[in-house]
């Protein structure tokens, strides 16, 4: 049984492993919790205003996060996908919950578009949000108030409303 709930500080850690072990050791992304200085302060980078940041959980253990922030002016950042391997794929659909709590969220809350951006070597991760309906824009194109990721090289956008 999987459940997806919004971050808790008992958490922390378990997120903090999860991901630097798909970013560095599963993906060769030269990036260190230094970087990422969000992941030590989740309540205060991404629970503001409309932005929330969600785990899966299972057996008391994170196999899965996402985060959107709100950049203002309706417009919402996705952030921290990430599902541990043993879990991805359709028969535990963990991303998918995921995205699809984000949305729901985005959507109640009156954000009209989300953007993300990630890496070109990640081409299952392209594929799920193509499947979507996300769609590949120019990083010259995004709004003024996304927050770009250094490391990222293709940007997606979808309208929500």
């Amino acid at each position: 049984m999987i459940t997806i709930q919004p971050f808790e500080n008992q958490y922390t850690e378990q997120i903090i492993n999860l991901i630097l072990n798909i970013q560095q050791k599963e993906f060769q992304v030269p990036i260190t919790i230094n970087e990422q200085q969000d992941l030590l302060d989740i309540p205060n980078f991404y629970q503001q205003k409309k932005g929330n940041f969600w785990v899966a959980i299972h057996e008391n253990e994170v196999v899965g996060t996402i985060a959107l922030i709100d950049c203002d002016e309706n417009i919402g950042a996705i952030r921290k996908m990430f599902v541990k391997k043993e879990f991805r794929g359709k028969e535990h659909g963990i991303a998918q919950k995921l995205l699809d709590i984000l949305v729901e969220s985005a959507q109640k809350n009156q954000i009209a578009n989300v953007y993300l951006g990630t890496l070109e070597r990640l081409q299952a991760a392209i594929r799920f949000y193509e499947r979507n309906g996300f769609t590949l824009i120019e990083k010259q194109n995004l709004p003024s108030v996304f927050p770009i990721m250094p490391v990222d090289t293709h940007f997606f956008e979808k309208k929500l409303i």
